[in-house]
């Protein structure tokens, strides 16, 4: 099990969770914030911080963002557009800094206003 970011975070990225995740696993995209499910341990940590309620533990997902487990996910593990492979396990965020791609589902989204 794991937390998983939706739709709310999408063009907002206030980055609180990043600054409360005690394993760095919430990772930067070029228009959202991704949870690694492999790295993610399970704190609960995120999810108060959010100012846009966009954490839930993958169990609690409301039914209209149950896809966006899935693009956490794929962010990791499969080569989106702009990079030359899959990030696999990076081992921590903050090393690799802002990843200049979202997933396909993320990036043909319309601009999301708050």
């Amino acid at each position: 099990m794991t937390y998983v970011i939706g739709l709310p975070c999408v063009d907002v990225k206030d980055r609180a969770c990043v600054d409360e995740c005690p394993v760095d696993c919430i990772y930067e995209g070029e228009r959202m914030l991704y949870i690694h499910p492999e790295e993610c341990i399970d704190c609960g940590a995120c999810e108060p911080v959010c100012p846009v309620e966009a954490i839930y533990y993958e169990d609690d997902l409301p039914d209209e963002w149950k896809k966006y487990q899935a693009e956490n996910e794929r962010f990791f593990s499969e080569t989106l557009p702009g990079l030359d492979g899959p990030l696999g396990s990076p081992g921590g965020a903050a090393k690799l800094g802002l990843v200049p791609a979202d997933t396909p589902l993320v990036t043909a989204l319309p601009f999301q206003t708050s």
